[in-house]
């Protein structure tokens, strides 16, 4: 079958109700079957054309299995499809099925495609071993700066946060009050910089990175093209692919991306850093820091 596998309950029902369907409604049903990914993104009318059948023996068929319609049976196809359990010319056409859905479906549709794509592109090119050397210069740093402006400054401060879970001496810069080159002041080749930024370059960004070299830190840099100017002066670079429909670039595959480093970080680093996080969300509890439902 090609494809999605999240929606077996009705694929089971179809198979138990089998005797008991049509001979025009297990045509309907065999089609299902064997094409179970097409039900998400194709209209009562297409999986009747495909199927060789009335469009109201599709419809006879899903009431059969339990559905008020087709629209009811064809909605678990599509959340699978969504979910990503489905492969991606399947999401490919489920894009071009809401594309039709109205006004505002072309759009959504664009910003879907785009995030996709930002992130399918993204992890394509880069390779896991190069990932891994940046993990583990950074477990085996002293101290981590994240850099980000702008809109990578929220990305800078969620990856600190994030890391500081399990983790000591993680700092997003700039600080409160301050500017990056003030935060590295006492930096040096015992640190990691973390560098952020897509065209057009800020330029605090591309002046902090020269600046941690002359230091001496261990740069590692994200951006949007291998010729932007914190890769070419990164000791680990990262493409981010960073297009979008709108005016403000994605920021979809680069936190993707830091999500991913952190796990590689947490991967390669010594067995205390899971009692670290253990000890941070158990302290987190004792302190009444998380909603608890009642026994």
């Amino acid at each position: 079958m090609n494809g999605t596998n999240a929606s077996h309950p009705i694929l089971n029902r179809l198979v138990e109700e089998w005797d008991s369907l049509t001979p025009e409604a297990q045509k309907a049903a065999r089609y299902v079957l064997e094409n179970p990914a097409d039900v998400g993104v194709s209209t009562v009318r297409e999986i009747a054309l495909a199927a060789q059948v009335k469009p109201n023996t599709v419809v006879r068929m899903a009431r059969q299995v339990g559905f008020d319609g087709y629209e009811e049976f064809r909605a678990p196809f599509r959340e699978a499809i969504r979910q990503g359990t489905a492969s991606f010319p399947d999401r490919a056409r489920w894009l071009q099925d809401i594309r039709k859905s109205g006004a505002l479906g072309g759009l959504y549709a664009d910003m879907a495609e785009a995030a996709l794509r930002n992130v399918e592109d993204t992890f394509a090119a880069i390779d896991a071993d190069a990932l891994q050397r940046a993990a583990e210069a950074i477990w085996n740093c002293r101290s981590v700066f994240v850099l980000g402006v702008g809109v990578n400054n929220a990305n800078a401060r969620n990856f600190t946060y994030l890391a500081s879970t399990g983790m000591t001496d993680f700092h997003a810069i700039p600080g409160p009050g301050s500017v990056p080159a003030d935060d590295l002041a006492w930096a040096d080749h015992r640190d990691v910089l973390i560098a952020m930024t897509c065209r057009p370059y800020r330029s605090e960004v591309v002046d902090t990175v020269r600046l941690a070299r002359d230091q001496g830190l261990t740069v590692i840099g994200l951006s949007d093209s291998p010729a932007s100017p914190i890769l070419r002066a990164a000791h680990h670079g990262f493409v981010t692919a960073a297009d979008t429909p709108q005016f403000f670039p994605s920021s979809v595959s680069t936190i993707a991306l830091l999500e991913t480093l952190l796990s590689f970080v947490i991967a390669v680093a010594s067995d205390e850093i899971v009692e670290r996080v253990e000890t941070f969300h158990r302290r987190r509890h004792q302190l009444g820091l998380y909603h608890e439902e009642p026994e």
